[in-house]
């Protein structure tokens, strides 16, 4: 009889509710700040995290999973009886945590032989962050809860993360700037102009979707982008930082303009933090296909 166990990571933002309603397992990246090392979602939660960072004046420097990490994961689940293991991950154009644990298949395959016909690890670029991943993680582990089997669990990751795509607003550049992870952040710092970006995330790339000036047009900036590009009467999620102020306006616009509530709220953790910043707003959903407009 299988074992499926539904797996990702710490910049998924999973909230710690539905981690334990949906027994979702989630792996701790390491984070670097103010000369000491933490785990995230284990030394600290987001609150925690958000007051390191305002008492600290260095970036966070996160850190990626191993592949020599993963083997000891997989043998761990293994021993435990688990028959497939479905491994969600960040990004993969972000963090070489994705490759790592393909890598590691074969290391611990090589290690522990004879697991390799009763163990099956099923691994998944998320191609994004936060509730990019995260929301379908948290539907295939409801999925599992109510008895599907890994082809379907499989061929729904398959097919949702390449369709989910994010538009968020920053607040405070100063951490994507010198993070790096955040193309032409750099370009708007500084400006007398208090220029704030619109950040689009989609199959595994971040680029820049519409620039506001100063923070008064930002969430209506963000709800206008995702409405446009999202696919009708589809679920959506919102996505927070350290300020639940820009949440409930930006929770108010999409119902108004929808007509339906979201159907769930991401609030980035230190992964994402690290590099976006503490404040932020954002929404998540099924990105409308790309028209063909060649003539036939």
């Amino acid at each position: 009889m299988s074992k499926i166990k539904i797996m990702t990571d710490s910049a998924s933002d999973i909230s710690v509710a539905d981690e334990k309603q949906y027994s979702i397992s989630i792996l701790p990246f390491q984070v670097s700040l103010g000369g000491k090392d933490y785990l995230s979602r284990v030394d600290f939660d987001n609150e925690g995290f958000y007051k390191l960072m305002a008492e600290n004046d260095d970036i966070p420097k996160t850190s990626q999973i191993t592949p020599y990490q993963f083997v000891e994961i997989y043998q761990k689940e293994a021993e435990e009886g688990v028959t497939d293991l479905v491994l969600v991950l960040i990004n993969s154009k972000g963090s070489n945590t994705f490759s790592n644990s393909v890598t590691a298949v074969n290391m611990f395959y090589e290690e522990h032989p004879q697991y390799k016909d009763v163990f099956k690890v099923h691994n998944f670029d998320g191609m994004g962050y936060n509730a990019n991943y995260g929301e379908p993680v948290v539907q295939a582990a409801k999925m599992n809860q109510n008895g599907a089997s890994v082809e379907e669990i499989c061929n729904y990751l398959t097919e949702t993360i390449p369709q989910m795509q994010i538009y968020f607003g920053i607040y405070d550049l100063k951490y994507a700037a010198k993070s790096g992870r955040i193309p032409s952040a750099k370009a708007f710092v500084g400006s007398l102009l208090n220029i704030k970006p619109v950040m689009k995330i989609h199959g595994g790339q971040i680029t820049t979707a519409a620039k506001c000036m100063g923070e008064k047009l930002l969430v209506k900036k963000v709800a206008e982008l995702a409405i446009n590009d999202m696919v009708p009467n589809t679920p959506y999620q919102l996505i927070y930082g350290n300020d639940s102020t820009c949440l409930d306006e930006l929770h108010a616009i999409m119902v108004e303009k929808l007509g339906y509530e979201p159907t769930n709220s991401y609030q980035i953790g230190a992964a994402v933090a690290a590099n976006a910043g503490p404040k932020v707003c954002g929404v998540n959903f099924y990105k409308k296909p790309v028209q063909n407009t060649e003539n036939n």
